[in-house]
């Protein structure tokens, strides 16, 4: 049976190609220079700042204090930064 309501423009498949001056999704390779340059800085401070409190944790443990305060970071603070940087320079 039909339903009137359904288009064939709403039914999902591939993304199309962006147009010129749109910036479509991230290469793999972009993405993982973005992560990166997200997390290396993100892990340096946060060892600077922390590393002597956190010392005397077995390993483990430290890093995942470290991990639960930095993914957050970088997934709500930096990423969607690095996100708006691309589009900024391939919509130049």
């Amino acid at each position: 049976m039909t339903n009137p309501n359904h288009s064939p423009s709403a039914i999902p498949g591939p993304n199309p190609t962006p147009g010129p001056g749109v910036a479509g999704p991230p290469t793999k390779h972009q993405l993982a220079l973005m992560i990166w340059l997200a997390v290396f800085p993100t892990l340096t401070v946060l060892n600077l700042a922390l590393g002597e409190r956190l010392s005397t944790l077995a390993p483990v443990l430290r890093t995942f204090v470290l991990a639960t305060i930095a993914v957050p970071i970088v997934i709500y603070g930096l990423m969607p930064q690095l996100h708006r940087l691309r589009v900024r320079i391939l919509t130049r």
